[in-house]
């Protein structure tokens, strides 16, 4: 009996706790209130849907397709009618990528502005993008979006981390990441000649080479081609012509702009109304100076080409002998020979097209005739007085 009291005391709390025994024992039946549909949250901000810039994607994720970022009103269409704030912006010469249209638009967050430096590239803030596309034209005599082939379009974002530089290629109407870059065959109609060549869209790594700056071992990337002699000039805007960075001003997308009589000015190639020097100086600094400086990828050539600097100087080229370079076939020693375009590595390695050889060492596949005759103009133009070449 004293056996059995336990086991009749246990059964009695099993079943009296809801135990095992479904079969025997039925759970209370609670009306539960139903709940509202919750929106599947997206895995990504690339995925987030808006009718305005995604500013979370862009500061935060390289997204695969370009039009997540929502940039353009018309996706399919980087070459005109940016979403708000974005607006267009024009170089006055050009760095030179096979004869490629190029469609330059930048962004700077509401309430921000980009700083003016009388040298240099602007300052500009973080959330800043700047886009570029890229379109081929099949003959450059004609100058419409119906003769051009879109290529690929480069955006350069700050982020908080610092600029990012994102390549994307076209194909079937969209712009897709391509993190490797690609090269596109391409055939150009130029002044009656034909040109066959692959078109390279360069990786990431290699947009770094152009874009990098080395200060105090730190290396960072930095915009080219936004300094203020590149931006000082006339364009069209709300129908009325205006000064760039005037209108840049105005919109409250620039500070510290001094007067305009203080502020450089690099003309185009093509202006004949304008100093030769100055031409060739402004077409040399943008295809060559973001290497071609004391904290760009060329420093230790030695040689600076930037706007500023005198080019009646060794370290502009005169009368200077390159490092790590054996001349070419014609087996040439000086960057610049003073009166002599013909032997000046400066213009020569800019009719190379070799890998090894060429100038600049990426970004184009042809020669660009027209600079190499103006830049040989200028060259054969200087007084042999500037240095001792054969000393």
């Amino acid at each position: 009996m004293q056996k059995l009291i336990p086991l009749l005391l246990t059964l009695f709390l099993i079943s009296a706790c809801g135990g095992s025994d479904a079969e025997s024992i039925e759970s209370p039946t609670v009306d539960t209130p139903s709940q509202p549909d919750t929106a599947i949250t997206p895995t990504s901000q690339c995925e987030l849907t808006t009718s305005s810039i995604n500013w979370e994607a862009l500061m935060n994720e390289d997204c695969d397709d370009l039009a997540q970022y929502g940039l353009f009103v018309d996706p399919q269409t980087p070459s005109s009618t940016p979403v708000a704030p974005g607006m267009a912006y024009t170089l006055s010469t050009q760095l030179f990528t096979n004869y490629a249209s190029k469609y330059r638009f930048i962004f700077i967050p509401e309430g921000k502005q980009a700083i003016f430096h009388p040298t240099d590239s602007f300052q500009f803030p973080i959330g800043t993008i700047l886009t570029k596309t890229f379109s081929m034209p099949f003959d450059t005599q004609v100058t419409n979006w119906e003769n051009e082939r879109l290529i690929e379009t480069r955006l350069l974002i700050r982020r908080e981390s610092g600029w990012t530089t994102l390549p994307y290629l076209w194909q079937n109407g969209k712009a897709k990441l391509a993190q490797a870059g690609a090269d596109i065959a391409h055939t150009l109609n130029h002044h009656g000649e034909v040109e066959r060549f692959e078109y390279h869209v360069p990786s990431r790594a290699e947009c770094k080479l152009c874009h990098q700056i080395s200060e105090n071992g730190n290396s960072t990337i930095s915009p080219i081609g936004l300094k203020a002699h590149l931006l000082n000039h006339d364009i069209e805007f709300n129908g009325e012509t205006v000064n760039q960075l005037q209108m840049w001003q105005s919109q409250s997308r620039l500070t510290g702009l001094p007067n305009l009589n203080e502020v450089s000015h690099a003309p185009p190639l093509s202006d004949t109304g304008e100093s030769l020097t100055q031409r060739v100086k402004g077409y040399i600094d943008i295809n060559c100076a973001h290497c071609h400086r004391a904290e760009g990828f060329a420093s230790i050539s030695g040689l600076r080409l930037g706007f500023h600097i005198d080019h009646t100087s060794y370290q502009y080229g005169i009368c200077k002998q390159p490092p790590g370079w054996d001349g070419g076939a014609k087996g040439l020693s000086y960057d610049i020979v003073p009166g002599d375009g013909d032997h000046s590595i400066l213009l020569y390695r800019q009719e190379l097209n070799s890998a090894k050889d060429r100038m600049p060492p990426i970004g184009r596949s042809l020669v660009h005739t027209e600079a190499i005759e103006l830049i040989k103009q200028w060259i054969d133009s200087l007084s042999p007085t500037l240095g001792n070449c054969q000393a």
